[in-house]
């Protein structure tokens, strides 16, 4: 393979998932490599085993060498998210004036259903979904309702009908939640599903909020259309960071973007939301969707050639575990039912994170490899696993391998 390619500025075309090693990764002090003990290979929690987009490392050396470690100011947060969503996306009418600065993807979440929404009233979700739909939405005394994907994974038009429907018996301002890209399904939504999406929700009377902080890590062969683009959107809210994509979870700041009909609750926003950001947050997520394009370019060809050679590491050792491949995100949803394990649905409740049960305590314990277990997703969840695959190729092929043994261990035929 041939070594990194320096570029005038310094920058290097190398796979930024290949250039830490296990030793180096295990020195980090995150939740991802200190929840567990040092043996495990930790495959869960939605954290890039990368170094920083230099972009975003510059920037942040510059605000410390200055000092500049003050209260977050100004829009060009904004402004350096519009430019990209033109890019990319071709979302070429988004409005710097109908955006504010929150402080991170479910805190934005949060606040805009106190906006549009009242306590008890329903909030749909499409399970199965991200386990902090649940905890946080009830946590701010709302009612969840679900509205299963369909065996594709996809969203299940009939079933939302229904728990729209369901959702208005509730209270008087319900909402619809969608994660768009879908967590755990790795599913990016098709501009017609979102517009069917609208027209649902204009039929039925609910408010939705888009969580597209996966946006930006849609993969080779799809498109992301974002919720506000598509006709009958006018009064929804997406909300967006560069945290997934640039490994920024550390550094709180988000953004919070309203339909044009939407603008007018965005601006009833508490003042005090926007203490949240950290300054320095919001430098770092600046600076990535300003000029950390060419690193993402890396990371995205990255993902793609480990979801090829994770469909082949489990055809190899464990052929029966299902496992479509994703469009967006770094997450693999595994369907381990064939397997015979315990599903673990009865072990814990949708949205406690910290559960493990199921085939993913079976792999912890057995192969020393950690998974988020699939039943704390919600229903549709028992019996699965996700596994985040934004690591070395190395250590993908050596954790998949061990996964492999644990179930010959039981099954020697492998299923």
């Amino acid at each position: 393979m041939a070594g990194p390619v320096p570029s005038a500025n310094g920058f290097t075309a190398q796979n930024p998932l290949t250039r830490l090693t296990l030793p180096e990764l295990r020195q980090r002090t995150s939740v991802k490599w200190r929840r567990y003990a040092p043996d495990v290979l930790p495959l869960w929690v939605a954290e890039m085993d990368v170094f920083l987009a230099p972009a975003v490392t510059d920037a942040l050396r510059s605000a410390i060498d200055l000092g500049d470690t003050g209260y977050a100011y100004g829009t060009a947060y904004a402004e350096a998210l519009g430019d990209f969503a033109a890019r990319r996306w071709g979302w070429n009418d988004f409005r710097v004036d109908r955006t504010t600065v929150v402080p991170d993807v479910m805190m934005g979440i949060v606040e805009v259903l106190r906006l549009v929404t009242d306590p008890g009233d329903a909030v749909v979700v499409c399970s199965p979904v991200y386990p902090p739909f649940y905890a946080f939405v009830s946590h701010a005394d709302r009612q969840v309702i679900e509205a299963p994907l369909g065996p594709d994974q996809r969203i299940d038009l009939a079933a939302l009908d229904e728990a729209f429907r369901r959702a208005r018996e509730y209270g008087r301002r319900p909402a619809f939640l969608i994660c768009n890209p879908h967590n755990p399904t790795g599913v990016v939504h098709r501009r017609d599903e979102l517009e069917a999406v609208a027209e649902l929700a204009g039929r039925h009377g609910l408010r939705v909020i888009s969580d597209e902080i996966h946006a930006p890590l849609v993969l080779p062969g799809t498109h992301f259309t974002p919720y506000l683009t598509v006709a009958g959107a006018e009064n929804a809210f997406a909300l967006i960071s560069a945290s997934k994509a640039w490994n920024l979870a550390g550094l709180k700041a988000a953004l919070a973007v309203a339909g044009p009909q939407a603008a007018a609750d965005l601006n009833r926003m508490p003042e005090e939301v926007s203490h949240g950001p950290s300054h320095l947050g919001v430098i770092a997520h600046t600076a990535a969707f300003r000029a950390g394009g060419p690193w993402l370019d890396l990371v995205l060809d990255g993902l793609d050639t480990n979801r090829t050679l994770l469909e082949t590491l489990l055809a190899k050792h464990m052929p029966s575990v299902r496992y479509r491949r994703p469009e967006g995100t770094y997450l693999a949803w595994l369907d381990c039912t064939a397997l015979g394990i315990d599903t673990g649905q009865s072990d814990g409740e949708p949205g406690v994170v910290s559960d493990v049960a199921g085939p993913a305590k079976m792999f912890l314990d057995r192969a020393r490899v950690a998974l988020s277990s699939g039943h704390v997703f919600g229903t549709g969840g028992a019996g699965f696993v996700r596994l985040n695959f934004a690591t070395s190729p190395a250590i993908l092929t050596d954790a998949v391998t061990r996964m492999g043994r644990a179930v010959d261990a039981d099954h020697p035929s492998g299923g």
